[in-house]
């Protein structure tokens, strides 16, 4: 079966949803987005090193201007009910869902999602895009600001490759760098506008003592520039409780969102963020936890009836820790555990070829991949975990595919959940209700009896091999 190729669809949405305010694509040559676009830009190519599933083509899809008359038909597409439905989207949202070839689409622009299953799209809650990218270089890592603005470009659009239509990126600040790169990647933010919803998390090292003035005093600065959400590592301040005071009271200050590293390993630190964390709004995230998984079974259930309480959320990494708490841990988040207690636990990527993991893909179905084979979820649980879940601890709107929902969308080659998770190659990305990337994987066999008995897949070509 061949990838079917999408129409061009003449004009893009004008909408801005989730942390980072995005109002609007920004417009590149012939009023096509493109990831370089945006002012004072230091990344225009598109990323191709190691998305691990194929290459991801990137095109830009139209003019701003006429946003609003843009309408789009996914045509054929399976949902995770079984059923094959035809899907209009329009002004970034999706209009009407129908029995597959029920919806009238003259004149439209169509994608023929046959062979795939529609999902909403996967949002990335926790990622590094200062540093993304920094594990093959030679020598020192540069932090100059066009270095971080490309990193942090290239990482958000490999993430969208793979189906991630908003990050949430995690940016230190403070020692001898300032806030240099929170001014770079709240760039990129800009640049990528209309591709995806880039937001940033302000991570201060130090906020308590003497050393800690000089750290509050950027972190005040970071949300005038523009960090949507504060964070930091209370784990690596030498007064926690102290770091937690801080940072909540300027969160109350500001109306800004809470997302701290933590490894969790000490329950009377837990017990006394979910104690202080309760009445905040827009409300607290921790992560990645895994140190929760090692204490006493009843210690870490009683911490979990706290956080659930206070309506603390976690976000795990199943790929591994991040460089943020400046160690590994060795296992992840206790998932099932967390969610018995009614803690919403979403699931992040961390660290994306850094020193953190020099592996690491960004890949949200590879995080829900390993909450399903290793962390006890069903794959319905685990998607959830990197879909809706991963959106509400990012104050994004929902998602379904259902009339009036935003068109925010993912189409994967295959049938059902689970067999998405074990086979996630190709994908469509659907954003504003415009296509904005693609990756088509082509897997052939030798002319053979059995493949041919068989039936086995043949993605990408239905023209003959050379």
């Amino acid at each position: 079966m061949s990838d079917s190729q999408p129409q061009q669809p003449s004009h893009s949405p004008r909408s801005g949803h989730g942390e980072g305010g995005a109002h609007g694509p920004a417009n590149g040559p012939s009023g096509s987005p493109s990831p370089g676009s945006g002012p004072g830009s230091g990344a225009s190519r598109t990323p191709s090193r190691g998305h691990g599933h194929g290459p991801t083509r990137l095109r830009g899809f139209g003019n701003a201007a006429a946003a609003e008359a843009t309408t789009l038909l996914l045509a054929g597409a399976r949902l995770t009910d079984g059923r094959t439905v035809d899907v209009r989207l329009s002004g970034g949202r999706i209009q009407a869902v129908g029995t597959a070839g029920s919806l009238p689409a003259p004149a439209l622009s169509r994608v023929d999602l046959g062979g795939y299953l529609l999902l909403p799209a996967p949002a990335e809650p926790h990622a590094h895009g200062d540093t993304a990218l920094t594990a093959d270089g030679e020598g020192p890592v540069s932090y100059t600001p066009d270095e971080v603005q490309r990193r942090a470009t290239e990482a958000a659009l490999l993430q969208l490759g793979h189906g991630a239509t908003a990050v949430r990126s995690h940016v230190r600040i403070g020692d001898v760098h300032g806030l240099g790169p929170m001014e770079a990647v709240l760039q990129a933010r800009r640049s990528l506008r209309g591709l995806t919803d880039l937001t940033t998390v302000a991570v201060p090292r130090l906020l308590t003592g003497a050393a800690g003035a000089d750290g509050l005093a950027m972190l005040r600065d970071a949300v005038k520039m523009g960090a949507s959400v504060i964070g930091g590592c209370p784990d690596l301040d030498p007064d926690p409780t102290g770091f937690l005071e801080a940072v909540l009271e300027l969160a109350a200050e500001h109306g800004c969102p809470v997302d701290l590293h933590t490894d969790g390993d000490d329950p009377g630190r837990l017990s006394r963020l979910a104690a202080m964390a309760g009445g905040l709004r827009p409300g607290v995230t921790i992560g990645p936890c895994g140190g929760l998984s090692r204490l006493p079974l009843d210690v870490a259930a009683r911490v979990a009836d706290q956080l659930a309480a206070a309506g603390v959320r976690v976000t795990c990494l199943p790929q591994g820790d991040c460089a943020a708490l400046e160690r590994r841990g060795l296992r992840t988040a206790p998932v099932r555990l967390l969610r018995a207690a009614g803690v919403r636990v979403s699931a992040g990527s961390g660290a994306l070829r850094d020193a953190g993991n020099p592996v690491g893909r960004g890949d949200p179905l590879e995080a829900a991949y390993l909450l399903a084979s290793q962390g006890g979820l069903r794959a319905g649980e685990a998607y959830e975990s990197v879909s809706a879940a991963a959106r509400e601890a990012m104050g994004l709107p929902e998602v379904r595919v259902e009339a009036g929902f935003p068109a925010e969308l993912l189409a994967v080659r295959g049938d059902r959940i689970a067999a998405v998770l074990s086979l996630a190659y190709s994908r469509i990305v659907i954003h504003r209700g415009r296509v904005v990337a693609r990756t088509s994987a082509v897997r052939e066999y030798c002319d053979s009896a059995v493949a041919v008995a068989l039936d086995l897949p043949r993605q990408g070509r239905t023209e003959a091999g050379p």
